[in-house]
């Protein structure tokens, strides 16, 4: 096959977990390890953790009861997306202009979210790791 039409191994991760508080510490764990594989520094890594906590936050607060939060995890060469998503009881994207988003957004780099089918909002994140500095 040419090398213009190779197609690159995609390594992707997929947590399902209740949505409830009591589960976000092995979203937390799990998180932590997947950006320490791109060698994110300590702090990067501590910042992922955070901001994944604060959108799965965002997002419990009106998740119907009963259902399942589910995270999926992508990672590049020296990024990581990450997409939390929950269904909801009325839809409702979190608000942008909010600290909490302010949080986020500094946090993770790049924060969107999105309302899909069946009132199921997605928060969306991506965070770079920081160039080393090496040439």
């Amino acid at each position: 096959m040419p090398a213009s039409t190779k197609v690159s191994p995609r390594d992707a991760v997929t947590v399902k977990l209740p949505a409830a508080s009591a589960y976000l510490s092995v979203l937390r764990t799990a998180t932590a390890g997947l950006a320490a594989r791109l060698d994110f520094t300590l702090d990067e890594i501590e910042d992922l953790r955070i901001a994944v906590d604060e959108a799965c936050a965002m997002l419990l607060a009106q998740a119907v009861p009963g259902t399942d939060l589910t995270c999926e995890f992508e990672l590049t060469g020296d990024a990581v997306r990450i997409k939390v998503s929950v269904l909801t009881v009325d839809g409702r994207e979190p608000s942008r202009d909010t600290f909490a988003w302010t949080v986020l957004s500094s946090l993770a780099g790049e924060v969107d979210s999105e309302v899909g089918p069946d009132d199921r909002v997605t928060v969306m994140l991506q965070k770079r790791r920081a160039a080393t500095g090496a040439p």
